[in-house]
């Protein structure tokens, strides 16, 4: 699900950016001296969202107080090792200061013990401000799912209608085909009506179309919540997928096989929505 939350104070400022993701990933960039916090960043992300990419960045712009002293260790083995060098290759020349000034890591930064309880205090601010946000795209992915149900649900009823119809058609087909087949031969009855049984029963699919009502139903009543049901309404949707493929299997009527089809498309909507819900 995607969203943003920001918050600042002294000098200390959180952004954080979520994007569509069916797994929890957490990218953090912070000044290095906050890595012994970044655990903590981390637990608190956790605590409050389950799915989506979520990217942190910290800065800190305080600088009050900032120091900086004279390497003087790094110097000292500096000196030794070029006298040693300039000794040993017989090299001309003095060392200056503007030379030495020069250098790398001649500098030591001296930063004041930096409160890390106002970082985690500002986080959770950008964490909650990201949260909301969310929640309102949640509620709206939430009624556009349950259009999409609906739409998938008058699918179901139409099936339902035809198959009714169309069980009993195929069933007299089939008795028909086989008092052809059979004629001028000596018939039992009850033996045809049992086989006619259970040519239909392979063909009845009012299991599954039952099973997907209960399914229907069962994802209505998690949108209602505000629960974690990302991964309840994805494991519907695969049971749904599963029931329309066995309808398409056992169907040979022309105008149930094509509901089937828009079924699936329409399933295959209300998946890429899912993936968005927490």
């Amino acid at each position: 699900m995607t969203g943003f939350g920001s918050a600042e104070k002294d000098g200390c400022r959180v952004e954080i950016r979520s994007l569509n993701h069916r797994f929890l990933e957490v990218y953090i960039k912070a000044p290095a001296f906050l890595n012994q916090s970044e655990i903590l960043f981390r637990n608190l992300i956790k605590n409050r969202f389950k799915r989506g990419k979520i990217d942190v960045n910290i800065t800190i712009t305080e600088d009050a107080g900032t120091d900086f002293k004279i390497n003087t260790d790094f110097l000292k083995g500096f000196f030794v090792s070029f006298k040693q060098l300039q000794k040993d290759l017989m090299i001309p020349g003095e060392l200056d200061i503007n030379t030495l000034a020069n250098l790398r890591d001649i500098f030591i930064e001296i930063r004041p013990k930096y409160d890390i309880d106002k970082t985690g205090e500002v986080f959770t601010r950008a964490i909650e401000n990201l949260f909301e946000m969310r929640s309102r795209e949640g509620e709206t992915l939430s009624k556009e799912l349950l259009i999409m149900t609906d739409i998938f649900d008058s699918m179901n009823k139409k099936i339902k209608d035809l198959s009714s119809k169309t069980l009993i058609d195929t069933k007299e087909k089939f008795l028909e085909r086989l008092k052809i087949l059979m004629e001028g031969q000596e018939i039992d009855s009850s033996r045809i009506l049992q086989e006619a049984a259970i040519f239909a029963a392979k063909l009845d699919i009012t299991e599954e179309l039952t099973r997907i009502e209960s399914h229907i139903s069962q994802f209505r009543d998690l949108l209602s919540n505000n629960d974690i049901i990302g991964r309840k309404l994805d494991f519907i949707v695969q049971e749904l997928n599963r029931e329309v493929n066995t309808i398409a299997s056992k169907s040979s009527d022309y105008n149930i096989s094509g509901l089937a089809v828009d079924m699936k498309t329409e399933l295959e909507k209300m998946r890429e929505q899912v993936q968005n819900i927490q």
